[in-house]
């Protein structure tokens, strides 16, 4: 049941107030205190900043408006759906043997305690339980990560948010199956969603996770999303994440890792479709020889728009980082993509690469691409490079001229753009269940047609290419 009051016909930011104000029992009612201190502390912001417009330097290419200006419910309590929850959370990758974790309009579905410990030590599940049973590891690290004070979306987050993820992996475990994180917008009404979600890898870890954003129906909804993931020594940890919301939704993801030395990270974001997405990923390599992969593959069409804030901070010797997102814009789609490095005074030997390329398939479809490099280092390699063109007419005669047609040869020109980062998807199953998708959303999400040369949505039979795909 859900009895917390909905305030609309006011902007969002005030009914936000509102309820902080009225109803705080209930918002912090599973809090201990160093949550519930938090709370305020980042409400007191959110007071001082509010949302953020287009007229903010960093958010100029965004109209941010477009969503906070609308009228959204936000519930306090959660809402059971009339669904069957079983076949709603169903995972389709096949062979994909993972640990599943649901969420439902912002809410996690608990079935027994709220969280589930594996055998290995592994614990995953409610953030709002692990605020009591884990006490400890909640005051070390959570809100420690994710700055509320630059940002108004994760200032509301730190002081509303009522539920989320909490995975922890004690030191020295490897988690044998992927994590997957699947969060489902369900509701007949316009919808103001917020998670939490922290991660906390001990020494000589490993984790692989998979984070799923969906929504099964057409109405509006915005999703506010914080994560932090805290990687300790030599820890090992793999992100995936897939989103795939209606055209009318928006979707504010910010991600906030540390890494401790000898630590590896990589984040692969998927975004196949939204209406505004605004993906915000900050790397602090606060350890010694720690390596980060951050990359990303968006394909936009329609008046869908998306806006890829990367920052990577360099902050102790012998680190390395690349840096790599490609997208292919069609129709009026429009994306931005703001790579920022930075290499602070004592960070030597650090080792920098960033790359951002862009296929715009019609003259109405535009890319503000913005590679930033501050350095303070004098003994350092940093790149950064961005390409902004359209389909490779050369290629394209090369695949004419081989009897392929030219909407096939399109198609596959597009392929060969985005397998760069497919292929860096390490779990095989994963992989080809992406490499579908993307074909899928490349044609369009047309139905199959045996004359084309990918056949999508087939995974019982191999196509092998008989071109020379290097030419391209």
């Amino acid at each position: 049941m859900n009895n917390s009051p909905s305030v609309q016909e006011i902007s969002l930011d005030e009914m936000l107030v509102n309820q902080f104000d009225a109803h705080f029992e209930l918002v912090s009612a599973n809090d201990i205190p160093s949550v519930t201190a938090l709370r305020k502390l980042a409400m007191q912001q959110f007071l001082l900043t509010g949302f953020p417009t287009s007229s903010d330097e960093k958010w100029r290419h965004t109209e941010i408006e477009a969503l906070t200006d609308e009228s959204f419910n936000y519930f306090l309590e959660p809402y059971k759906s009339e669904r069957d929850i079983e076949d709603m959370f169903r995972c389709e990758v096949h062979n994909f043997d993972t640990e599943i974790i649901s969420m439902l309009n912002g809410w996690l579905l608990d079935k027994k305690s709220g969280f589930t410990t594996l055998p290995n030590g592994i614990v995953y599940g409610s953030l709002r339980y692990a605020w009591k049973h884990f006490p400890e590891i909640i005051n070390q690290h959570y809100g420690k990560i994710a700055d509320y004070q630059t940002n108004g979306f994760v200032s509301i987050n730190t002081a509303m948010v009522q539920d989320g993820v909490f995975i922890y992996v004690p030191d020295g475990v490897e988690a044998e199956k992927t994590i997957q994180i699947i969060k489902m917008i369900d509701r007949r009404e316009s919808l103001f969603v917020q998670s939490r979600n922290l991660i906390v890898l001990g020494k000589n870890s490993k984790l692989s996770l998979m984070h799923c954003d969906d929504s099964i129906n057409h109405f509006m909804s915005l999703i506010n999303t914080v994560t932090e993931v805290y990687v300790g020594e030599n820890a090992h940890f793999e992100l995936y994440k897939l989103q795939n919301l209606n055209d009318k939704s928006g979707l504010i993801n910010s991600t906030f890792i540390r890494q401790e030395a000898n630590s590896t990270i990589k984040t692969n974001t998927l975004t196949f479709n939204c209406g505004m997405i605004r993906n915000n990923i900050s790397v602090d390599l606060r350890g010694e020889n720690a390596h980060a992969d951050v990359l990303g593959l968006y394909l936009m069409d329609k008046k869908q728009h998306i806006d890829n804030q990367v920052y990577i901070s360099h902050n102790a010797p012998h680190c390395t980082s690349n840096e790599k997102f490609k997208g292919i814009l069609d129709d009026e789609a429009s994306a931005v993509f703001n790579g920022y490095i930075h290499v602070a005074r004592n960070a030597q030997k650090t080792n920098a690469y960033q790359n951002n390329n862009n296929i715009l398939l019609k003259p109405t479809a535009t890319i503000n691409t913005m590679p930033f490099l501050e350095i303070y280092a004098d003994d350092v390699k940093c790149s950064h490079g961005a390409t902004i063109g359209q389909l490779d007419q050369e290629a394209m005669f090369y695949l004419r001229s081989r009897g392929i047609s030219s909407s096939n040869a399109r198609l596959l020109l597009m392929y060969a753009f985005a397998a760069d980062i497919i292929n860096q998807i390490s779990i095989e199953p994963l992989r080809k269940r992406i490499d579908d998708m993307v074909k899928k959303r490349l044609r369009g999400e047309l139905s199959v047609c045996e004359k084309c040369v990918l056949h999508c949505g087939m995974p019982e039979k191999e196509y092998h290419f008989d071109i020379d795909l290097s030419k391209l």
